[in-house]
């Protein structure tokens, strides 16, 4: 790895890729290319915004919070960030105010870069003179005076400020500033599916070594390949896979400046092109089932030859052809990662022969563990680990790990941060699995298995997966009742009733009959031990964590269901 990086530092990333790349396109907007930065322009905005934090007094070491929709304003503020060798805490969107505001008091925030629209979220931040406030959606120093006036989005969006940017560049400042490799680069608080936020602690040398590993071992990342960012950069896995990584190796990356709309994602694929996107499973399993699935299903003819497999394989391969071209043609990298992707949907890409690769990891590991290129992909299974990274199973079958990436510890959080680890210093993932050959497979999370009644290990995400294959089910979720195991299930309605051609009244009616269907046919492919006792509609959609996550915890205790779907 060294033959890449000399100094694993996301600064040094930076001076190398100018140096080595320097007229290059590093970032754009889709639809507005033409504005796009090359590196050497990147590089002189970061220096001038860091600069200017530095010149107001900022110091080393300083929390700075950096919250807003992934943009090139975000990439220059958060290199600039870490370039005046301050700590970036880069909060997802989702995130509520209260929890923003729990994040700031937490990590004792006094300087924040902020998009307009979330300018509400960040409470009294501006009434104290001493705190600093940058707008994100033009990098302005809005100062105090002008501040503490603000009573609306639209004001503070519109309002006056001084242009950053247009700071001149004092080189021997920032190079004052260098960071070293065991300097903290980023807390990354998470709202995870148990509820409560952490702050992980990310050094300089997490995060680039993990770039710095995904090189070439997946997927040979090539100079001037194309990417097309449309998940959060606040997230750990778009930050160094879809962030670090193609700065790494001259790519170009482009992004939407809004969350990614089927509207706006089509015509975005269309016009770049991209060579590498990562995604969420959530998206592609959207697709999967409201263009794939239900085509063939409102189809005879093909719906009967579906269910041959040698005419599914064909017939795959035909939508595979399709969907990559609606991809733009000339994708040769999709990453999976941050969830469980589903079975039936990975058996589908596998057999169009559709890019797809699979990522696992964790925030507290930069984040990937383990993974597979589009040629090593293998159905259920997860891939081989990160050069450099050490897996292996603990008590009780979970998956421990070693490595450069993995987190200094949660902040102020001394006991969690020792439970994470085991005595000799191997981390906790917290996932249940198997290595086998070296390749990793995942069972389910230790926190969510549920003890059978005489014992048996009851992994609800397999459960879950049973349930979402079956036609008309959005999503499901399984938890521990009081008289046994109990599936929430949210239909999609509209699908069912022009599947079945019926009305959207008589598709409702229909849902109980339909789901004690459903729970007869998913026991019957359980042991009697994993047997669902009751399924109930999920009218509302389940809350979800910003990583879009199910948040457990909040059924984890649902016990007085209703008793018409019951054995």
């Amino acid at each position: 790895m060294k033959e890449i990086l000399d100094n694993y530092t996301i600064r040094h990333l930076l001076e190398r890729s100018t140096q080595k790349f320097d007229q290059r396109l590093a970032l754009s907007t889709v639809g507005s290319e033409e504005d796009g930065l090359t590196y050497t322009a990147l590089k002189r905005k970061v220096d001038a915004l860091a600069t200017f934090l530095i010149n107001k007094g900022v110091e080393k070491g300083t929390h700075i919070a950096l919250l807003g929709e992934s943009q090139i304003n975000w990439a220059i503020a958060y290199l600039a960030i870490v370039s005046a060798g301050c700590v970036a805490l880069p909060i997802l969107p989702e995130f509520s105010e209260p929890e923003i505001r729990e994040i700031f008091i937490h990590s004792g925030v006094t300087v924040a870069i902020v998009a307009g629209k979330h300018y509400p979220k960040i409470g009294d931040l501006n009434t104290k003179e001493e705190n600093i406030l940058i707008r994100l959606d033009d990098l302005f120093y809005v100062p105090h005076a002008v501040a503490k006036e603000f009573r609306s989005v639209k004001e503070f969006s519109e309002g006056a400020g001084i242009d950053t940017l247009r700071t001149k560049i004092e080189h021997k400042k920032v190079e004052s500033r260098s960071p070293q490799e065991e300097d903290l680069a980023s807390i990354i608080y998470t709202s995870g599916t148990t509820g409560e936020p952490k702050g992980v602690m990310l050094t300089h040398k997490n995060l680039t070594s993990n770039a710095v590993a995904s090189v070439k071992q997946f997927f040979k990342v090539k100079t001037g390949m194309q990417f097309l960012s449309i998940l959060p950069l606040a997230h750990s896995y778009e930050f160094t896979i879809g962030f670090l990584l193609p700065l790494l190796c001259g790519c170009h990356i482009h992004y939407l400046n809004r969350p990614p709309s089927p509207s706006l994602l089509m015509p975005a694929m269309k016009r770049v092109r991209p060579h590498v996107m990562l995604s969420v499973p959530l998206l592609i399993e959207k697709v999967y089932k409201s263009s794939v699935i239900a085509e063939i299903e409102g189809n005879e003819t093909i719906a009967k030859r579906y269910k041959t497999p040698f005419f599914r394989v064909l017939i795959n391969r035909m939508v595979g052809r399709k969907l990559r071209s609606t991809f733009g043609g000339r994708l040769k990298f999709f990453g999976i990662g941050g969830a469980p992707l589903d079975l039936e949907c990975e058996k589908f890409l596998k057999e169009a022969r559709f890019p797809y690769a699979i990522g696992y990891g964790l925030t507290e590991t930069a984040p990937l563990l383990a993974g597979a290129g589009p040629k090593q992909t293998k159905v259920g299974t997860i891939g081989y680990p990160l050069k450099g990274v050490t897996l292996k199973i603990g008590e009780g079958g979970e998956i421990l790990a070693k490595g450069p990436n993995v987190m200094q510890g949660y902040y102020k959080q001394e006991e969690l941060t020792k439970e994470a680890f085991t005595a000799d210093g191997w981390f906790r993932t917290g996932d249940l699995g198997e290595v086998d050959r070296r390749r990793v497979t995942i069972k389910g999370r230790s926190k969510t298995m549920i003890l059978g009644p005489s014992g048996e290990n009851i992994y609800p995400e397999f459960i879950e997966q049973l349930f979402n294959n079956q036609p008309f089910v959005e999503e499901s979720l399984v938890v521990d009742g009081e008289g046994g195991l109990v599936a929430m299930i949210k239909l999609n309605f509209e699908l069912m009733g022009e599947n079945l051609k019926m009305s959207l009244v008589d598709a409702k009616e229909e849902a109980a009959i339909y789901l004690s269907s459903l729970r007869k046919g998913v026991n019957q492919q359980l042991g009697s031990h994993s047997h669902v006792r009751v399924v109930e509609l999920q009218e509302e959609p389940f809350q979800r964590t910003p990583t879009l996550k199910i948040k457990r915890y909040l059924y984890a205790l649902k016990g007085g269901v209703k008793e018409q779907h019951q054995e």
